[in-house]
């Protein structure tokens, strides 16, 4: 992978406070591949202050170690049943931002639906389904857990499609406007 362009390693980030998934995924010889997965874990008992400095310096660490070209990352979404969460949320994907600003390293937004369709035809598939295409589409034995992982992932080939398609695709910017 030395030789490849700088943007085709994409370190997708499915945010959480408790559990933030991350996948890195490279296109060779056609082929996407997984370099690495797994998740960023925070401890509930501790203060909210040091589960987001945990989680960031959790990232910065993938970061600093694979060295991507891009991160595509999951825009915020919570129903409006549980804005707790939705503010929690907030605050992670604030440090995952933050931990790209720092490097710096384009930084791109998805929404979920659209992570969704492209990967099942449906953008309002159970995570199941999600893990599902993931393990077809990697060629797995069994599906990646825990789901958090199959989303980061599914968000890391749904910028490696995109950009495909689309190669002036946005590489910055606030997803809110």
């Amino acid at each position: 992978m030395e030789s490849s362009p700088p943007d085709s390693l994409v370190l997708g980030v499915d945010p959480g406070l408790q559990i933030t998934g991350y996948g890195l995924v490279y296109r060779e010889a056609g082929q996407l591949r997984i370099l690495e997965a797994g998740v960023l874990r925070t401890r509930r008992d501790q203060p909210l202050q040091q589960r987001l400095a945990d989680l960031h310096r959790g990232l910065r660490e993938v970061i600093d170690h694979f060295q991507p070209g891009v991160m595509a990352l999951e825009n915020l979404y919570s129903h409006y049943q549980r804005p707790q969460t939705a503010i929690l949320m907030g605050h992670a994907r604030g440090v995952i931002c933050l931990a790209a600003a720092q490097i710096p390293i384009p930084l791109v937004h998805y929404a979920a639906t659209q992570v969704k369709k492209l990967l099942t035809g449906s953008g309002h598939a159970p995570k199941r389904q999600i893990q599902e295409a993931i393990r077809r589409e990697f060629g797995l034995q069994t599906a990646p857990e825990p789901p958090d992982v199959a989303d980061s992932l599914a968000i890391a080939v749904c910028h490696l499609h995109f950009s495909r398609l689309r190669p002036t695709v946005q590489r910055t910017g606030d997803p809110l406007g």
